[in-house]
């Protein structure tokens, strides 16, 4: 049984949500405190596109800080991850709508999309932490679709402003580490919503 996330190698892969990096990055740096070896990965656009959040490249230096390694941040790159067993878990920390319906489809065109396909040929568990606006419309099927398949845990999920943004949902970046330690102990934590 899995109670501390010590030595546990974890394949974080940030995703498009640029809002939600500077929690995404606290979260990481939380990981490695706890002992978590990150294996760091970005999609195209997180790794690339500057906004009002940061610029692209300050945003994977910061990464690649915190994981004291460089990001994997092609296809080629993130294939080999399940065949070479780099990864014990899996963790999605800011996935968008975008990549929920990739990974429902089993769609692989990113980084991220190919290092959770390449991941889950080993049969390890997936943690999903969602930050979408539309995850209570466009995007329920696709959480609903990944809820129902073996090896995807998902962390507890809340809206974000139910006023402005009514079908907005954000998970709890402050329950990121119990879902890792639960979900490789084949649990998904409670409540979800």
């Amino acid at each position: 049984m899995c109670e501390t996330l010590k030595g546990v190698r974890v394949g974080m892969a940030v995703c498009g949500s640029f809002c939600t990096f500077k929690k995404t990055f606290e979260a990481a740096e939380r990981l490695r405190s706890l002992g978590a070896e990150l294996i760091p990965v970005m999609s195209f656009n997180a790794s690339a596109i500057s906004t009002r959040f940061g610029e692209a490249e300050e945003n994977v230096k910061i990464f690649e800080s915190i994981a004291g390694r460089k990001i994997i941040n092609s296809i080629s790159e993130a294939e080999p991850i399940g065949p070479k067993n780099m990864t014990d878990i899996m963790l999605l920390p800011n996935c968008t709508g975008n990549t929920l319906a990739k990974l429902a489809m089993s769609v692989t065109d990113t980084p991220v999309t190919m290092a959770v396909k390449s991941h889950l040929r080993g049969a390890r568990p997936v943690v999903i932490n969602v930050a979408t606006n539309d995850a209570l419309s466009g995007s329920a099927k696709n959480i609903g679709a990944l809820m129902n398949l073996r090896h995807y845990y998902f962390v507890p999920l809340k809206q974000d402003d139910c006023v402005k943004k009514p079908t907005s949902v954000v998970g709890d970046f402050d329950r990121i580490e119990e879902t890792l330690i639960a979900a490789m102990n084949g649990v998904q934590i409670q409540p979800i919503f």
